[in-house]
């Protein structure tokens, strides 16, 4: 196994100052994904792409992705009545491809829109954000975090793509119809087989917090229900309300788009799927043990959508609509860059290429059945009452 030593050490330190010598999945994660020198997404880990990359992400396949999204938030700006300056704040932007992808065009094509735009990256990652400064050197692109943007500030779209899923979350499993949290200790036994680096066991116990119960109440899940069989488990993501709060504060009019993989709470807490959602990513190959590879690996759960259309209801922001990332890619004019393939003069290898990308794009089995919300704040009627391109789907 392919662990960082340091990562470990300094997990295993949390773990032993702890008051009861255990810590949260979520602290686990937390620290696995974003500890300041050693988390995964904090150093040279953090790998994208096809090429040695752990995984990938809609705008490394093509630009068709970005460009699509670009016509959306054209057409915000204009339901908005063109304020000058439009803020398009990316969280959590990657290598930085999406924002290229999505300036270039504006740039390109809608110049009277790329001179009113303000684009905000907002991302964690220092290794990331290094590199996305080197390739959007030449664009007029600000970074700052979220806690930089003052309440209301912005009038514009707050997006992310593949965010919400590395957000850490709490794990439960049920013992005897009990909701109880799982939490992380170090592994007792280590003293006498003395490992390289120290190695983590599972426990559980009482939930660390009621607002545990108060998400799933929130979701109208009830686990008492003899549908739910005994040791059945499943993730909650708090962090991801608490994210929505924050944005929800900072926009003062206009939208919050979430692309994402995920279910609505119907199917993430459907008593079959009893083992939970998350996954891990090494080198484009995915399993459920987060306890290997530490800080080498990224970890991942699923996105629980009506979780974020509820809180953000609390929030003062309005479902505009969920559809599959598919449908709306095709209502934006992918099926019409599809058909023009058949027209283009390149070489056959270059044309199956870029079909097989965009066909990518909108498989329902893979990135065609991610999900897309859409909410918004401070719209009049008038405004809300225009349909939005990608989520008109023809007739």
């Amino acid at each position: 196994m392919d662990s960082n030593p340091a990562l470990c050490a300094a997990i295993a330190h949390h773990i032993t100052t702890s008051p009861q010598q255990r810590i949260t999945f979520a602290e686990f994660m937390d620290m696995a994904l974003y500890h300041p020198e050693h988390g995964y997404y904090s150093s040279d880990a953090v790998k994208i792409g096809f090429q040695g990359g752990d995984f990938f992400t809609s705008p490394n396949l093509c630009a068709d992705f970005g460009e699509l999204l670009a016509e959306q938030f054209l057409q915000m700006w204009e339901i908005l009545g063109r304020p000058v300056p439009f803020s398009l704040v990316e969280m959590g932007a990657g290598q930085g491809l999406l924002a290229l992808h999505i300036l270039k065009y504006h740039q390109l094509h809608y110049p009277d829109f790329f001179t009113a735009l303000e684009y905000i990256i907002v991302e964690k990652s220092p290794t990331l954000r290094e590199e996305q400064q080197q390739r959007l050197q030449d664009l007029p692109v600000r970074w700052c975090s979220l806690e930089e943007i003052p309440s209301n500030a912005i009038a514009g779209c707050f997006f992310s793509n593949e965010l919400v899923d590395a957000f850490p979350v709490h794990q439960f499993i049920l013992e005897s119809g009990e909701l109880r949290e799982i939490y992380v200790t170090t592994d007792p036994n280590e003293k006498e087989t003395n490992p390289p680096y120290p190695s983590f066991v599972e426990v559980t116990g009482g939930p660390s917090t009621p607002q545990l119960t108060e998400y799933l109440d929130l979701l109208e899940i009830d686990l008492t229900q003899s549908a739910y069989p005994d040791a059945y488990r499943s993730e909650i993501n708090l962090a991801a309300l608490n994210w929505l709060s924050i944005v929800a504060d900072r926009l003062q009019r206009g939208y919050v788009l979430t692309i994402d993989y995920g279910y609505p709470a119907s199917r993430y807490y459907n008593p079959r799927r009893s083992q939970g959602t998350l996954q891990c990513y090494y080198h484009h190959r995915f399993h459920d043990n987060p306890y290997i590879n530490i800080g080498r690996q990224d970890i991942t759960a699923h996105v629980d959508f009506t979780a974020l259309e509820r809180w953000g209801e609390k929030c003062n922001l309005e479902n505009i609509g969920f559809i599959q990332q598919g449908l709306f890619l095709m209502a934006l004019g992918l099926g019409e860059r599809i058909a023009a393939l058949s027209d283009q003069k390149q070489p056959l290898s270059q044309l199956l290429k870029r079909r097989d990308a965009l066909h990518q794009l909108i498989d329902p089995t893979g990135l065609g059945g991610f999900g897309v919300l859409i909410q918004s704040k401070g719209l009049e009627n008038t405004e809300i009452s225009q349909p939005l391109k990608g989520l008109t789907l023809p007739e």
